[in-house]
């Protein structure tokens, strides 16, 4: 039931998996077509499509591949209330159990060893597991990160409840031993962080890291350049994926050598410092302070120094940048935001940027709030909501297998005005 929740394609061959995704790209394509029919531009290319569709880039691993694992602490199918996994079930039907990933086609070994070796911590711990934040109890979710140079970095997620800090520092400590000392020390960590946080998601602002072992980073090759990673930046969850990615990224940005390159939600910067031999210079904006740091310091560490990154949110960074935007140089953005996808604000600062002829939208859930997106950037001028720039156009989707045995696709669109 795990493998059929979080791995659902996993029983099929790799290359029906690829023609199974290809399809549903199919499918938004047509749906953005008629969305644009409906705003009154004739977007239905053949097909039905707003534009051409390439086939399915594959993914050159397709076992073991995630690079991130995030796993809940929360009761599991024999009743044991400290089990380290993933979740099978539903909230609504109060069926909710956390399985043990032993078996799950994505998530490497060293994962799946670091949480075992967390489940054991814990359920030697007389503190209890914190499954409802009102019910008390501490322990909480885990994060393994991991990269191919070899390094394995683990946040452990804790809810302080009434605890002081003498009752934290003994678990800090205790927790450390374990990991450095004893049964833990097979993982061999790199970093082993600490959060105390009273919420389900807490980011380093609202509730610091705290190294307990280990250096503070973890570090990553890619493209020939070396890579920083802090506990909360975001970095593509399929290294070797992201290599291809990046790769058709710089040759469809068609950028030349006086090309400004924009690299909105750019995170520790890998999009832009890969392409940064390419063009004269690249902006980046991200909104993790901690990842902005990253990409300053891996840009340093690789000898680039025609970049220059800008910390805070996109909607507020991106306009300001823009409205006084002179430079004669030819302008490409490259926006990869979360599933939430843009702001508002962040699509019409790029309309009404008329330097930008040339923009390429990475979404890993195109049919989600990216589709917002995609309309705003081709719908008509509209003064009311003082969107002025000409729109764009799609003229060209890629979609890339960056999650094997998972319905999901980094999908590759480009616009152009």
């Amino acid at each position: 039931r795990l493998a059929n929740a979080v791995t659902p394609l996993w029983r099929l061959p790799y290359q029906k998996q690829l023609q199974v995704k290809y399809e549903s790209q199919r499918k938004i394509l047509q749906t953005l077509a008629s969305r644009l029919e409906e705003l009154g531009i004739d977007a239905q290319k053949p097909g039905g499509l707003c534009c051409p569709l390439q086939p399915v880039v594959p993914s050159p691993i397709i076992n073991g591949y995630r690079n991130k694992s995030t796993f809940s602490v929360n009761r599991g199918p024999d009743g044991n209330p400290k089990t380290v996994g993933l979740y099978v079930g539903t909230g609504r039907e109060r069926n909710i159990v956390c399985v043990k990933a032993n078996h799950v086609e994505n998530i490497p070994s060293k994962h799946k060893q670091v949480a075992q070796c967390y489940e054991e911590f814990i359920c030697r711990s007389p503190l209890d597991s914190c499954i409802l934040f009102h019910e008390g109890g501490h322990w909480r979710e885990l994060v393994v990160r991991t990269t191919s140079c070899g390094h394995t970095m683990a946040i452990i997620t804790f809810h302080p409840q009434q605890l002081g800090q003498e009752a934290l520092a003994t678990q800090k400590a205790l927790l450390k031993d374990f990991f450095t000392c004893g049964p833990g020390a097979v993982c061999a960590l790199t970093s082993l962080y600490f959060q105390e946080s009273t919420m389900t998601r807490c980011s380093h602002e609202q509730s610091p890291y705290q190294l307990l072992h280990g250096a503070p980073h973890i570090f990553e090759e890619l493209l020939g350049l070396k890579f920083r990673i802090s506990p909360d930046a975001f970095f593509q969850v399929n290294t070797a994926g992201a290599e291809v990615l990046y790769q058709a990224v710089g040759e469809l940005c068609q950028a030349t050598g006086d090309t400004v390159l924009l690299d909105i939600c750019c995170g520790t910067g890998t999009i832009g410092l890969s392409l940064a031999h390419r063009v004269s210079k690249v902006i980046g904006v991200e909104v993790v302070e901690k990842a902005i740091e990253d990409a300053e310091w891996n840009a340093a560490f690789n000898g680039i120094s025609n970049c220059e990154f800008h910390s805070g949110k996109a909607e507020a960074v991106l306009p300001q940048l823009l409205a006084s935007w002179e430079d004669a140089r030819p302008l490409v953005a490259v926006v990869n935001p979360s599933r939430a996808g843009l702001h508002y604000r962040v699509v019409r600062a790029i309309r009404n940027c008329r330097s930008i002829r040339r923009l390429l939208y990475i979404s890993c859930k195109p049919e989600g709030e990216a589709m917002r997106n995609f309309l705003e950037l081709c719908c008509p001028p509209d003064p009311r909501k003082k969107l002025a720039g000409e729109p764009f156009v799609p003229v060209l989707a890629i979609p890339f297998d960056m999650f094997p045995h998972t319905v999901h696709c980094e999908l590759v669109l480009l616009f152009t005005r």
